[in-house]
């Protein structure tokens, strides 16, 4: 391209490494990534601090985006998330004719990003997005524990009604059926009175993104029917080529 800005395309360069890493890095690491000179280097760094979109780990030279780039990264892929996301979740109110969801994983509970109710029932499902919810008491919640990297030691597993997991090893053969049948059900674990049924989401690249499903009355639909439509929605998320 003609007519760059040399300094800020390499300031530009440095700060995508950073974006990408999932650890911290050195300057003498983006120096050899870069081929630039250390004392070129300094000066990009500095800036970047200075304007707030790097920072250093507590007490080392190691870099890491400040939390002001990190929440303004997290939350355009989750605005991304929620718009590659919002055609299925119609499709999964219309086969279910219940509230669908999409939740992630954020600070070891279930982040509600979107949820699609189009029913004509005067009692409808009370808006959850931005909401978060426990991981060890919802369909939801147990999808991602099955999926991503949680300590399950590090869980508060607080007991919210008599049906809610509250031990390690109860939880972990949970995860583990979770596991072997693709998919999740809660039913009053969170709330008497309510179910719920997740499935794992993939992206394009089969990277796990987060959790779709629905969630609803429970008296509408019982141990069975739960499965049935556990086994649906499973194959509308991920359809057998």
């Amino acid at each position: 391209m003609q007519n760059q800005n040399k300094s800020l395309t390499k300031g530009l360069s440095i700060l995508k490494s950073i974006m990408k890493s999932n650890k911290p890095l050195t300057a003498n690491y983006l120096c050899q990534k870069h081929d630039i000179d250390k004392s070129t280097m300094s000066r990009l760094i500095t800036t970047l601090l200075c304007e707030g979109f790097i920072e250093y780990v507590e007490n080392s030279k190691e870099i890491v985006l400040s939390d002001i780039m990190k929440n303004i990264s997290q939350k355009e892929s989750r605005d991304k998330i929620v718009e590659k996301t919002e055609a299925l979740l119609d499709e999964i109110f219309y086969l279910t004719d219940e509230c669908s969801y999409i939740g992630v994983l954020d600070n070891n509970a279930v982040l509600y990003l979107n949820q699609i109710d189009k029913s004509n029932r005067v009692l409808k499902t009370r808006d959850s997005v931005g909401l978060h919810a426990p991981l060890h008491a919802n369909a939801f919640g147990k999808i991602l524990l099955a999926f991503e990297d949680v300590n399950l030691k590090s869980l508060d597993l607080k007991k919210y009604t008599v049906n809610t997991i509250t031990t390690v090893t109860k939880l972990q053969k949970e995860i583990e059926l979770v596991q072997q049948r693709g998919y999740a059900i809660g039913f009053e674990e969170y709330e008497f009175g309510l179910f719920s049924i997740a499935v794992p989401y993939f992206n394009n690249r089969r990277e796990f993104v987060g959790t779709v499903g629905i969630s609803g009355l429970s008296a509408r639909v019982n141990e069975e029917k739960s499965h049935e439509l556990a086994k649906k929605i499973f194959n509308l998320v991920n359809p057998v080529i």
